[in-house]
């Protein structure tokens, strides 16, 4: 005959589970929406809100909880969502959490619970666009399924743990406007699934880390608005996948390596950094560009004539730099404005002033 616990387990979901998602309601104060009105009764895998559960062993499998939805709860307030309180670290007594998702609710506060890292099965977690603040636990390269991490638009702080790089399935890792400090990991290039790495708008500094380049799935990588100095790694214009490359607004210095003009990269953002010499003459049909901004940097001598070369160039930005002599005639050229290459030392042509 089987024990009570048992038909527990088959019904609904267990009462552990259960007392922990209230546990983590009672910590968090959500005044307009109600939507936590519908956590009432002994089954947790019912039409709780956001909660949903594994149909075999009913354990608690993912907590979505979003600030910003197209619910019909949303509708019929006509906002969006506002939540104060903490994340309470009962949320780690849900042992078979796959995806944690508490988003966009822009007054949570208090630090990320430390035994998140206890949870062998999770796979996402995104806690963007609130107020959380601390440091990314430091063992968080414990959870080896990882795939999404997300804490951007929070108020985290510290430096990027060297055991982040032991997350192999992480696919998309975003940190965006955080006050993140310190260097990259030089072994950044560990994470080898990785698609997107989004870390702008910290305090991250020291140099680009070389073994990026060998992360054969980054299609998107983002280190604009930050501290970052050094030169260019020449092996980030070789990737194979590479398309987007935001490193404006750094202290980044030294020659563009000619790699970057040649490659499969298609928006490329190098602007106000303190960039310097020529400009690499090795445009080829190849260079397919729906961004190049160059500007705000200490580039001279002249616009290279290979850039007409390319097969489509979108925005061009070359102002604010120190470049001379005769904008080359035709495509791209002809389509762009006078902005484009203001504030140089002496260039001329359309569409500046004849030469």
């Amino acid at each position: 005959m089987a024990s009570l616990a048992t038909v527990y387990t088959v019904n609904s979901c267990p009462p552990s589970d259960r007392a922990a998602l209230l546990a983590v309601k009672a910590a968090l104060r959500e005044p307009y929406l109600g939507i936590f009105n519908s956590w009432t009764g002994t089954d947790c895998c019912y039409k709780w809100y956001g909660v949903s559960c594994d149909p075999e062993t009913h354990r608690v499998a993912d907590l979505n909880l979003r600030g910003e939805s197209e619910d019909p709860i949303f509708r019929k307030a006509g906002r969006s969502g506002y939540m104060t309180g903490t994340i309470s670290t009962s949320i780690c007594k849900l042992e078979r959490l796959s995806s944690l998702i508490i988003a966009d609710w822009k007054g949570i506060s208090g630090e990320i619970p430390r035994c998140i890292t206890s949870l062998p099965f999770l796979r996402i977690l995104d806690l963007i666009g609130n107020r959380l603040s601390g440091d990314l636990p430091a063992d968080i390269g414990r959870l080896q399924r990882l795939t999404v991490l997300n804490v951007a638009d929070n108020l985290i702080s510290g430096e990027i743990p060297r055991s982040l790089t032991n997350l192999s399935s992480m696919m998309h890792l975003d940190l965006r406007s955080n006050r993140i400090s310190g260097p990259l990991p030089v072994n950044f290039g560990r994470l080898r699934m990785l698609s997107r790495a989004l870390l702008s708008h910290n305090y991250i500094s020291g140099s680009i880390p070389t073994s990026i380049s060998n992360i054969y799935r980054l299609a998107d990588l983002d280190l604009s608005l930050n501290r970052l100095s050094g030169t260019i790694p020449p092996s980030l214009g070789r990737m194979a996948v590479l398309a987007t490359l935001n490193l404006d607004a750094n202290k980044l210095s030294g020659v563009i390596p000619a790699s970057l003009f040649n490659s499969g990269i298609s928006n490329l953002n190098l602007s106000k950094n303190a960039f310097e010499g020529y400009l690499p003459d090795v445009f080829s049909v190849r260079s397919y560009f729906t961004v190049l901004d160059l500007s705000y940097n200490g580039f001279r001598g002249p616009i290279p004539k290979s850039l007409s070369a390319a097969s489509y160039i979108g925005h061009l930005d070359l102002s604010h730099n120190h470049l001379c002599g005769k904008i080359p005639a035709g495509a791209p050229f002809d389509h762009l404005e006078a902005s484009s290459f203001a504030y140089n030392d002496c260039l001329c042509g359309k569409p500046l002033r004849a030469c």
